[in-house]
């Protein structure tokens, strides 16, 4: 697994939120280049910065109504297309 900075990490779980939006499948598609832990663990800052809401048990959204997404680094871009 690459070494990510925090701020890239949240930016990962943020968009492939907005690409999956299903909880199960972000988790599934992020594992491979993130631990569970830290998908979790963004998934709950996110949640509770209000980022991200929750849209029933299993669907995640961004909030983009209270917050834009982040600007995507360079380096990122390959990763959220291969998701």
């Amino acid at each position: 697994m690459t070494d990510f900075s925090s701020e890239e990490k949240t930016i990962l779980v943020q968009y492939g939120i907005k690409k999956y939006e299903k909880e199960e499948t972000v988790f599934e598609k992020l594992k491979t280049i993130l631990s569970e832990k830290d998908i979790q663990r963004n998934i709950d800052t996110l949640i509770g910065t209000q980022k991200v809401r929750r849209i029933g048990p299993e669907v995640l959204q961004n909030n983009e109504s209270h917050t834009e997404l982040p600007d995507l680094p360079e380096n990122l871009k390959p990763i959220i297309d291969n998701l």
